[in-house]
Formats: C-alpha cells, structure tokens, sequence
C-alpha cells in the first residue's frame, strides 16, 4: 500500500468538496454510504490538522487519496 503525506487543508477542502458531490446522489446502497463515512472521517482528520499548530500534513493512502479525487 502507498502513504503520501499530503497538505492537510488542501484534503479537508477536497474531502468537502467530495461530500458535497456525494450529497447530490439519489444513493441509498450500503456502498455509497460506507463511502461517504470514509470521507467524513478523511475531512475530520485533515481538517482537525490543519487547525493544529505546526501541522500542515496528513497521510493518505493511495486508496484514500483515490476515493476522494474520484468525487472532487
């Protein structure tokens, strides 16, 4: 699995702007909200560090940098 560290409030805008695109879906499976989860907790982490003092980074997992570039 790849790691990158990536800056923390460019993943809460992106994860923002990610939820808002899935909020716009008429999706009900256990998929999409296993989905939407994910990204809820990628925007609380990053954006928890990005308000943290000397914190600009968060790590991602290709998987989950891939999850929310897919719903930018």
């Amino acid at each position: 699995m790849s790691y990158a560290a990536i800056d923390a409030a460019r993943v809460a805008k992106a994860s923002e702007s990610a939820l808002q695109t899935l909020s716009t879906v008429k999706e009900t499976s256990e998929a999409h909200q296993r989905k939407t989860i994910m990204i809820e907790r990628i925007h609380a982490l990053a954006k928890a560090a990005a308000e943290t003092k000397d914190c600009n980074a968060i790590t991602l997992t290709s998987e989950e940098f891939w999850l929310i570039s897919k719903n930018w």
